[in-house]
C-alpha cells in the first residue's frame, strides 16, 4: 500500500539576503503574516506550497518557512519587474517571530516610499 498523496512535494528555495536594502526590496508587509518576494525563473502557480530556507543580513541562522505562492510576476513583466514569486508566510509562531525579526531589522525603512520588488 502506498501512502503517497497526489500533490507533489513542495519545492525548496534557498534565499540568502545579504543586505538590508535587498531585504527591504523583497519583504512583503502587505501580507498579514508577512511574506517574501523570491526572484526565480521557475514556473509556479498561485497556491503552490514552497519551502523557503531564508538567511537574513548579519545573521548566520537559516529560517525554514513553509510558505505558499500568493502571486506570480511572469517573465517579461511590465515595468521591467523582476520575474519571481511572492511567498506568503504561514500562520504559525515561527513565521510570526521571523516577521518580527525582519521588521525589526528594517526598522524605519518600512512604509517609506522607496521602491520595492513587490506591489
Amino acid at each position: 500500500m502506498s501512502s503517497h498523496s497526489s500533490s507533489p512535494r513542495p519545492s525548496v528555495i534557498q534565499l540568502a539576503i545579504k543586505e538590508k536594502a535587498a531585504l527591504y526590496a523583497a519583504y512583503i508587509p502587505l501580507f498579514s503574516e508577512g511574506g517574501m518576494f523570491i526572484p526565480t525563473t521557475r514556473e509556479y502557480q498561485l497556491g503552490d506550497d514552497v519551502y523557503v530556507l531564508l538567511s537574513l543580513p548579519e545573521d548566520p541562522q537559516r529560517y525554514p518557512i513553509a510558505g505558499r505562492v500568493a502571486w506570480v510576476t511572469p517573465g517579461r513583466a511590465a515595468g521591467n519587474r523582476t520575474q519571481g514569486v511572492g511567498i506568503q508566510f504561514p500562520k504559525d509562531e515561527k513565521a510570526r517571530l521571523l516577521k518580527l525579526k525582519i521588521e525589526e531589522l528594517l526598522g524605519g525603512h518600512l512604509g517609506s516610499d522607496r521602491p520595492t520588488q513587490t506591489i
